[in-house]
């Protein structure tokens, strides 16, 4: 396990992971504070270029999800994922149409 101090000391991260998703990085960091608490910091980071030539930023979002939450999140994220398939099973259904004897299959975005 990779340990990093983090300046100032008052989060130490344990465990860091990256992911790339077209625009945007998600960083999934399992931390500990001052009091030696575990928690996880998740961190969007979208690259932000203004139209008018300036600086590129990047915009970034942050939660902070406690181990005594945890279990109660990732039921939700497995439940919303879960309903989520099964509404795209059903949009995939629904955008079927038939031509002459062959059914053919409308792309939905």
């Amino acid at each position: 396990m990779k340990k990093i101090q983090v300046e100032g000391g008052d989060k130490e991260i344990l465990y860091s992971k990256t992911i790339k998703a077209g625009k945007r990085i998600y960083y999934l960091d399992v931390k500990k504070n001052l009091k030696d608490d575990l928690f996880l910091a998740v961190t969007e980071s979208k690259k932000v270029q203004p139209k008018n030539g300036m600086q590129v930023s990047f915009e970034k979002h942050k939660i902070f999800l406690y181990k005594e939450d945890f279990d109660k999140f990732m039921d939700g994220m497995n439940d919303v994922t879960l309903n989520d398939v099964e509404l795209m099973k059903g949009r995939r259904r629904r955008c079927r149409m038939k031509v002459g004897r062959k059914a053919t299959r409308m792309r939905s975005n």
